[in-house]
Formats: structure tokens, C-alpha cells, sequence
């Protein structure tokens, strides 16, 4: 029962650890969630100033993990090349070495659990504060004092289970010298990293199997279970990859490649590099007594060449990966572009990835007002088919993409956001029925023509083919204008609401005269009155769509704050 409740406590140490480093990477990044943001899309220009960005970003949160994803994400939502995202992500390599430095400096010598509650109790007022960015800030010493406390119970309960004989009694039967060895605790350092998806996590384990002196477990075998993390944290950002567009899913493996072919090619060179570095350690810094900055300084060292050595290549490792994974853009035109149904982005950046989202939903309700135009213009029944067929399938994706968004938003909801991000995501919840709506207009303009069609005993006049055209003309004119006020809104530009406004006053109108031209019209016999039906049916449909345009501008104006 001991031994049971040993390992429970050894289970739930790791559980804090990886709680704590959650919580205090999201109040950093709630904090200074539009910082990261600026930050990230302004240096990286080059692959110098990409690499220096993701070091910095990854210092900062301390998770590589986040970073990648982070960059999985842009590159998701089309404000990252490919060839930015890798200099990013080697650079995220290097940042998260910080974690092992402070962990050596302070994690085994000093009563870090002594100071966190401590801590807590100084975050504890920021934590509850109603305004968000000091609720961030005590977010993040409550995660900083988990991170600690998790860390120095970590150790407790691995001397009590007597984790350093058992893993010795392990050993005993390897033998210590064998490359094979080596191999092997670079698979198992992968595998454990895969499992808690946080390579600091497995760091800070590594770290404390080393400071315990087990035999059978030297400075080499640490090594290489330093390594194998750097391919297992890989998973993360390839699990966020999986239903994302094609630009991510390349990010996601330029982050894989990068890191399993420097783990080969330090492998090829592994016994020199550790005598480099024990020899820089003991010799040339003078910390012969500390082995954990021998380690520390090992994972360092490796990151740094790594990314010294492959940043020349970035422009070929681009290639390769676009190679691997051509673009299919059929594929990808019927589906969301910018986020995904599966795991999501770290939730401040999810508000980002939504409202790209609502931008493309908007492009194709402009689309779909141009299939309307070529249907309307249609001579023979392959063409109208054809669009007619466009349409309908168009207004299924829309009523996909309304849900699939929303579905989206509420599982962002649901995370850690700051007051501005839920007020940001409750009124774009009210702007997408509006855009759904339009696609539903389009295709009841589609279904009007398709029943004058099947009427079949005659068709609109030249004058009612002119006046459905310009209401037409309007109706698009409204939604082209409106596309213009969601991008603009979405990149916190000047937008000049009047246009579809004004447009939307000019289809009310046209309407009210044309509707009165209508009733004359058939009671002077120019036409039927069922075609007259069919053709005030098309003018009042335009109409409706106009007022939708008119709700998505007036929702829009309060959808992007800053």
C-alpha cells in the first residue's frame, strides 16, 4: 500500500510540474498575447532574426512546445511563410535549454518548495484581480510556484521508491559502453517525451536521475536522453498539425526533420562532443563539482549547433518538405482554412484563427454572388446546371463553416482568455449566422431561377433581365464592400463603413420602385403574372441579402476591439 501510494505521489509531482508550467506559459501569453503576436510577425524576416525571435518567445514562456505550435498556427492562418516558421522553430530548440539552466542553478541544491508558498501568497490577490492583465501576472507566479513544488516533490518521492537502484539494477544488464546503449536511451528519452508532450518535463527527470549518481547512468547516457527529447516534443506541433492546412502541416514537419537530423548527426560525432563539452565545463568555465551544468551545457551546446549548422539550409529544407507534402488546392478549397477541428492553438491565438476564418467565410459569400451572376446569365442547361450545382454546393459549406465555427469558438471559450478575447468571441458568435445567412440568399436567388426554368412557358423580358441585373449589381456591390470592412477590421485597419451601407439604402429603394413597376406591369399584360411572381421573388431576395450585408457591417464594428 505504501509503494502504491509512493508512486501516486510520484505521478502527481510530475502532474504539478507539467500544471505549473502550463499555467504560467498561458499567463505570460495572456499578458502579452498581442506583444508575442507583433513580435512574431515583425522579426521574422529572416531566418537570423527568426532564430533570435523563437529563442526569445520560448525563454519567455518556457515551452518549446507552445512556440511550435504557436508557429503551426500562423502558418495556419497565412501571417507566417514556411520559410519563417523554420527559423522560429530552430530558435525555440535553443530557448528551451533555459528551462535546464535554471533547474541546474537552483532545482536540487535549494528548498525551491520553501519559497512557493510564499509566492502564491503574494499572487494571490493578483490572481483574483478582475482586471486581466494583473489576473495574468498572478497567473503566472501561481504556475512559477507549481512548477517548483512540483519539481522538488519530484524528488522526494523518486528517493523514496529508491528510483536511482532501481533504474541502476536496470542498467546492470546493459552494457556501459555499448553505442547501442546510447541508442537506446535516445529512444526511450522520445518516447517519454511523446507521452508528456513536455520535453521540460523529462529534462527536469533527466536532471534528477543524473544528480543521483546511479550507477550505470553517466553524463553520456543523459545525453542521450537529452537528445531523444528534442525528437520527442516533435509530437505536439504534428498532433496540432493533423486536420490544419497544408503550409501548417510543412511547418510541422520542417520541425520534425530539423530535429531527428541533428540528433543523427550529433550521433555520428556523440563521444567527441560530450568530451568537448565535459573539457568547456571543467577546464574553461572551472564548474568541475557541478555535473548538472555539464548536462545543462551539453543540451545547450547541441540545440546551438544544430541550428548553426542547418540555418544555411533553410531554403532547401523548404523544398523538401514542400515535396513531401505537394498542395492539393481542390482539396482544400471546400474546407476551413485558417482553423481545424482538432486540437486547438494555444487559445489566444485561437481568437486570431476564427476571425481569419470569418474573413475567408465572407470571400466566399462574394464567391457565391458570382455564381448567382453566371446562373442569371445562363443560355443552355449544361451552364445552368453547372453554376446551379456550385451554388448548392457552396450553400452547404456555409452552413458547415457557420457551425464548424461556432463549434470552434465555443471550445475556445472554454479555455483561459482574457476579458477582452470573450468579449472579442461572444460577438463574432452573433456575425456568422448573418454570413451563413447570405449564403441561404444566394441560393434561394439560385432556386427562384431554377423555378422559372422549369415554368418553362416563357422567360424574363429585356426589362426584367436589366432590372435584376442591376439589383444584382447592387447586392454585390454590398457584399464586396462588406468583405472590404471584415478584412480591414480583422487587421485593426480605418474602415469606411458606407459603402455597403449606403449600397444596402440604394437596394431598398430600387426595390420599392421596382415593385411598383411590377404591379403596373402585369396589370397592363407586358407579362404574366407568374412571371411576375419569379421575378419579384429574385428582387425581394437581393433585398434580404442586402439587410444580412447590413447586420455583418453593423456586427463588425464591435467584432475586432482592441
Amino acid at each position: 500500500m505504501d509503494i502504491f501510494l509512493e508512486i501516486l505521489s510520484l505521478v502527481g509531482s510530475l502532474v504539478l510540474f507539467l500544471y505549473g508550467m502550463k499555467i504560467m506559459s498561458e499567463g505570460l501569453e495572456k499578458y502579452a498575447g498581442d506583444k508575442l503576436r507583433n513580435i512574431l510577425a515583425a522579426m521574422t524576416r529572416n531566418r537570423v532574426m527568426g532564430v533570435l525571435t523563437g529563442i526569445l518567445i520560448t525563454a519567455l514562456i518556457q515551452s518549446s512546445s507552445a512556440t511550435t505550435v504557436m508557429v503551426v498556427s500562423f502558418v495556419n492562418a497565412g501571417m507566417m511563410t514556411l520559410k519563417q516558421s523554420i527559423g522560429v522553430i530552430m530558435g525555440a530548440n535553443v530557448g528551451t535549454t533555459v528551462t535546464a539552466w535554471i533547474i541546474s542553478a537552483v532545482g536540487f541544491k535549494v528548498d525551491i518548495a520553501a519559497f512557493s508558498l510564499p509566492l502564491m501568497a503574494l499572487g494571490l490577490p493578483l490572481f483574483f484581480s478582475k482586471e486581466s492583465k494583473r489576473k495574468s501576472i498572478g497567473e503566472f507566479i501561481f504556475g512559477f510556484s507549481f512548477l517548483f513544488m512540483g519539481l522538488s516533490y519530484l524528488q522526494v518521492a523518486a528517493t523514496n521508491l529508491n528510483i536511482g537502484e532501481a533504474v541502476a539494477g536496470m542498467l546492470a544488464h546493459m552494457p556501459f559502453d555499448s553505442f547501442w546503449t546510447i541508442l537506446l536511451f535516445v529512444l526511450v528519452g522520445a518516447l517519454v517525451t511523446m507521452l508528456v508532450q513536455a520535453s521540460a518535463a523529462t529534462m527536469a527527470i533527466t536532471l534528477m536521475l543524473f544528480d543521483m549518481h546511479i550507477p550505470g547512468f553517466g553524463f553520456e547516457q543523459a545525453a542521450a536522453l537529452a537528445m531523444g527529447q528534442n525528437i520527442g516534443t516533435t509530437i505536439t506541433a504534428f498532433m496540432a498539425s493533423l486536420t490544419a492546412n497544408t503550409s501548417a502541416r510543412r511547418a510541422a514537419l520542417a520541425h520534425m526533420f530539423f530535429n531527428v537530423f541533428g540528433v543523427v548527426v550529433v550521433l555520428i560525432v556523440f563521444y567527441p562532443a560530450c568530451n568537448f563539452v565535459g573539457w568547456l565545463v571543467t577546464d574553461v568555465l572551472g564548474a568541475d563539482n557541478n555535473d548538472l551544468f555539464k548536462l545543462s551545457a551539453f543540451h545547450t551546446a547541441f540545440n546551438i549547433f544544430n541550428t548553426l549548422l542547418l540555418i544555411w539550409f533553410v531554403p532547401q529544407i523548404e523544398r523538401l518538405v514542400c515535396k513531401m507534402l505537394p498542395q492539393k488546392e481542390q482539396e482544400e478549397e471546400y474546407r476551413l482554412r485558417y482553423i481545424s477541428a482538432g486540437l486547438l492553438s494555444t487559445s489566444e491565438l485561437s481568437v486570431l484563427e476564427a476571425q481569419k476564418e470569418i474573413n475567408n467565410f465572407a470571400e466566399r459569400c462574394l464567391k457565391m454572388v458570382g455564381f448567382v451572376r453566371s446562373l442569371t446569365d445562363a443560355t443552355n442547361e449544361d451552364d445552368f446546371n453547372k453554376y446551379f450545382s456550385k451554388i448548392e454546393k457552396y450553400e452547404g459549406i456555409t452552413d458547415n463553416m457557420e457551425v464548424e465555427i461556432a463549434n470552434y469558438l465555443s471550445k475556445v471559450g472554454e479555455g483561459r482568455l482574457s476579458n477582452e478575447s470573450k468579449i472579442q468571441i461572444q460577438r463574432m458568435m452573433k456575425l456568422i449566422p448573418e454570413l451563413e445567412s447570405i449564403g441561404d440568399s444566394c441560393y434561394n436567388l439560385a432556386r427562384t431561377l431554377g423555378r422559372r426554368r422549369r415554368y418553362g412557358k416563357e422567360d424574363f423580358n429585356d426589362d426584367q433581365n436589366r432590372r435584376m441585373h442591376i439589383m444584382l449589381d447592387l447586392a454585390e456591390k454590398a457584399v464586396d464592400g462588406m468583405v472590404k470592412v471584415v478584412a480591414r477590421s480583422q487587421a485593426l485597419e480605418p474602415v469606411d463603413y458606407n459603402v455597403p451601407l449606403n449600397t444596402e439604402h440604394e437596394i431598398n429603394n430600387y426595390r420599392k420602385q421596382l415593385r411598383n413597376q411590377n404591379i403596373a406591369d402585369v396589370n397592363d399584360g407586358v407579362y404574366s403574372y407568374q412571371m411576375g411572381v419569379f421575378y419579384i421573388d429574385y428582387v425581394n431576395e437581393c433585398e434580404k441579402l442586402g439587410d444580412y450585408v447590413m447586420n455583418v457591417v453593423e456586427a463588425t464594428k464591435t467584432v475586432i476591439v482592441k
